[in-house]
């Protein structure tokens, strides 16, 4: 049997009832074996929950019809694991929208401006939070670490009544008790709550989040005494920002609240999780010092130097939950090397205190290998998916055990070398031309205030230039037609003709709105990053391989799997088609290579940096071809270059060293007079403002309205920028519209602090997500704003 039809055969479905089917052939006595997992997608494998979601959200279904998909979606996952021999199984990881914002709703810190009146929080609060309504804004959303997931940030102050006002963790643990699954509830721990947060507005910038540990703790005593209450067991506390570079008071508080806790935890085995890197020594010797808990879970693949202080350091009779099976990445494991690694830990901490486990929760990866059906037989031998990687975890267990499936093991081994050998994987052209890469630093040959005014004699823009960021709604129509396309129910002839429609009423649109520099809309785009890599090689794509990023909104990262190079030009007829229908600038919209990279699962077979090389070489092509066809201005879009900052600082230079390298190099060989613009969203900047400025772009478009214009501070504080810049002046992931006047006082206070001759006006964010019923007006005004702006600073000369 080879490893995918293992795999079929783990998770196999009735066709008829699409339930998964009792696994008659797995031997059940391995329940027993001491497996674990952090947390699993929540989605559901075809996206259930964001359909469901958006149709709460739309009027078109019930709080009920929501709440019995989402039970319907927790049943099976549970089942699924329980059925796959999992031992640790986690509730309380499934969430309508953050599991953030779900602490921030058990601790009922709900900000006063969406008039919270106390009682249990119920969607029109939560939603609210999450996205805004009509009459106030949403709170403040950025990355989760260094991965595409974003959460909702607490927003915090010393006046914040905290009280026990949402009972989702208990709830969800009487339902799979009532299933018959004991589960592992799983929280945000409470110290990693607090450094996840941020002061309120109105609150001192300085303000020591941490001095509300006292009053957030009464109510995670109340939730685990309702919990012990219920017959929980087991407890798991997510204290992920023990990985960072932490200061020794904020180490304290661990130490504080764990201390604290210790007798509401009396008759629970207590699990603090940690995941994504490293834990620094000083952390690793807090963490497994703390009082009243049982068992630790360490990420052995991304954090791999822990392993030296689990070897001289861990505290004898605790349980290790060894984070072998990489959560973050869709690769088969490697099962003889993780096997290895498990039984030289059995040997430090003992046979009964070694449990199996994810490295991180399961969230990151895409939800079931079962459902492509598209992907070639050799890659998908590769890969593991979500509910592929819980049998890893369990079949890993049961090696540990003495109970070793041979022929699990030897099909996984045939995988790992059939992927080592394969052809498709190495183009020799490639690597010479990457490798040839590192003599040069790739700068343009002009400084960036030359070119400004070289730009500015061919383009002739007003002061407080206007444009967005790129895409356009997507509608249900256009979506029909790339599907139809896709499926071949249509003609080259007749698509080539509904996206040509599409541009030309996008292109329309913005001329009537009296936009500077417009965008063709990307109508031909399911996503910025898999527009790219379908056109790529050394990519592969899945029908179903969704991510969750953020509420409803998913992704479906492309694979990395090879050497990557660009066959043919991949926006070139679009963008040149766009030019044509109007007389002013047309961006050239490209995703970037770090974005690419970061969005993307990577191949681990070489570093990040060399793969992310090879796709600069590629997009470096594409915009010397836009550039012969007449395009002037090129957007190379690095929203995701923040989010691949490692979390620890000593990691930061040299990654930032390759990442700016990787965006000059894509554009180092254009005229003095092509504009090059980057868009930058969703992340706290203002820590590598100064790798940014190394871009050496035209002009950055970047997030600035949901974080509270948290951006402008670092020009505030003296930073000084030459290039132009667009602060976002509205919030596009919010349904609500921005008035004339918020954004007119928004570009004011960008006034402040930047030059008039360097800012431009524009949203933080493309507008798929959008319906064109916001677009319209809230562009409007964006446009309304800055012609009024330009009249006050004209007529103050």
């Amino acid at each position: 049997m080879t490893l995918v039809q293992s795999l079929r055969f783990c998770f196999a479905v009735n066709r008829r009832t699409r339930q998964p089917l009792q696994f008659s052939k797995i031997d059940i006595s391995f329940r027993t074996m001491a497996s674990h997992i952090v947390g699993y997608p929540r989605m559901g494998p075809k996206r259930e929950l964001k359909f469901a979601l958006e149709s709460f959200w739309d009027g078109k279904s019930s709080a009920e019809d929501l709440q019995k998909v989402s039970a319907d979606l927790r049943s099976s996952i549970w089942k699924q694991m329980s059925d796959a021999g999992i031992k640790y199984i986690p509730s309380n990881t499934f969430s309508y929208y953050d599991q953030v914002l779900d602490t921030t709703a058990m601790l009922g810190a709900v900000p006063s401006r969406y008039n919270w009146n106390g009682g249990e929080i119920g969607f029109d609060t939560y939603f609210s939070m999450a996205r805004g309504n009509a009459s106030v804004p949403a709170m403040e959303m950025t990355k989760w670490f260094d991965t595409n997931y974003h959460f909702i940030v607490p927003e915090l102050g010393p006046d914040v009544k905290f009280s026990y006002a949402s009972h989702k963790a208990v709830t969800e643990y009487k339902e799979a008790k009532a299933l018959g699954v004991d589960t592992v509830p799983v929280f945000v721990g409470p110290v990693s709550y607090l450094l996840l947060s941020k002061p309120a507005k109105g609150v001192e910038k300085t303000f020591d989040l941490l001095s509300l540990l006292d009053k957030i703790l009464p109510i995670y005593k109340e939730v685990i005494a309702e919990l012990k209450e219920a017959g929980a067991t087991w407890i798991q506390f997510d204290e992920a920002t023990l990985v960072k570079d932490l200061e020794g008071y904020q180490l304290e508080a661990f130490t504080k609240a764990y201390s604290e806790l210790q007798s509401a935890c009396s008759g629970l085995d207590v699990i603090v999780a940690t995941y994504f890197a490293d834990v620094p020594a000083a952390a690793f010797k807090t963490l497994t010092s703390l009082p009243g808990v049982s068992g630790f879970t360490f990420d052995l693949v991304r954090g791999e130097k822990t392993l030296d202080l689990i070897k001289t350091s861990f505290p004898s009779g605790k349980y290790l939950f060894a984070g072998v099976v990489d959560g973050r990445n869709i690769w088969a494991n490697d099962l003889v090397s993780s096997l290895s690694l498990l039984e030289s830990l059995e040997g430090i901490v003992g046979k009964d205190k070694l449990v199996v486990s994810t490295s991180c929760s399961l969230l990151h990866t895409a939800v079931d290998l079962i459902n492509e059906t598209k992907l070639d037989d050799e890659i998908k031998s590769w890969l593991a998916f979500a509910a592929q990687k819980v049998v890893e975890v369990n079949a890993l267990a049961k090696a540990v055990a003495g109970q070793k499936d041979e022929a699990y093991f030897s099909a996984n081994a045939a995988a790992q070398a059939s992927r080592k050998s394969s052809p498709r994987v190495t183009n020799e052209s490639v690597q010479k031309a990457a490798a040839a890469l590192r003599g040069s630093d790739h700068r343009r040959a002009t400084n960036v205030s030359a070119r400004l005014d070289a730009q500015q004699k061919k383009l002739n823009l007003p002061i407080l230039p206007t444009t967005t960021i790129g895409s356009f709604p997507q509608t249900i129509e256009l979506r029909r037609v790339r599907r139809e396309y896709k499926a071949k129910k249509i003609s080259e002839e007749e698509y080539v003709k509904a996206i040509k429609e599409e541009i030309f009423k996008v292109v329309q649109l913005q001329e009537e709105l009296d936009i500077d520099v417009l965008v063709h809309g990307e109508p031909e785009r399911n996503d910025m990053v898999e527009y790219f890599g379908e056109q790529l090689s050394g990519f592969a794509f899945t029908a179903n391989g969704w991510v969750q990023s953020y509420g409803s909104r998913c992704v479906k990262p492309p694979i990395i799997y090879g050497d990557v190079s660009r066959p043919k030009a991949m926006t070139v007829f679009w963008s040149s088609m766009a030019q044509e229908m109007t007389k002013r600038p047309m961006k050239g919209m490209l995703t970037g290579p770090v974005t690419i990279l970061n969005w993307s699962f990577v191949r681990n077979d070489q570093p990040r940096f060399e793969t992310c090389y090879q796709i600069a070489l590629a997009i470096k092509d594409e915009v010397e071809d836009l550039e012969k066809a007449g395009i002037t201005v090129i957007q190379i879009d690095e929203a995701a270059l923040r989010e691949g900052l490692p979390l620890r600082k000593a990691e930061h230079a040299f990654y930032l060293d390759w990442a700016v390298h990787s965006f000059r190099i894509t554009n180092v060989g254009v005229a003095d007079t092509t504009q090059i613009h980057t868009h930058m969203c969703y992340s706290n900047f203002n820590d590598i403002i100064h790798s940014i400025i190394n871009m050496d772009a035209d002009v950055i478009t970047i997030e600035n309205s949901r974080s509270d214009e948290k951006l402008l501070s670092v020009f505030r504080e003296g930073v000084k920028y030459g290039a132009g810049i667009g602060p976002g002046v509205y919030d596009i992931h919010s349904p609500r519209i921005p008035t004339m006047e918020e954004i007119h006082d928004r570009v004011n206070k960008m006034l402040a602090v930047l030059e008039t001759n360097i800012l431009w006006v524009n949203p933080d964010c493309g507008l798929k997500t959008r319906k064109y019923g916001e677009v319209k007006p809230a562009l409007e005004n964006m446009v309304t704003a800055a012609k009024k702006l330009r009249a006050e600073l004209a007529s103050a000369k």
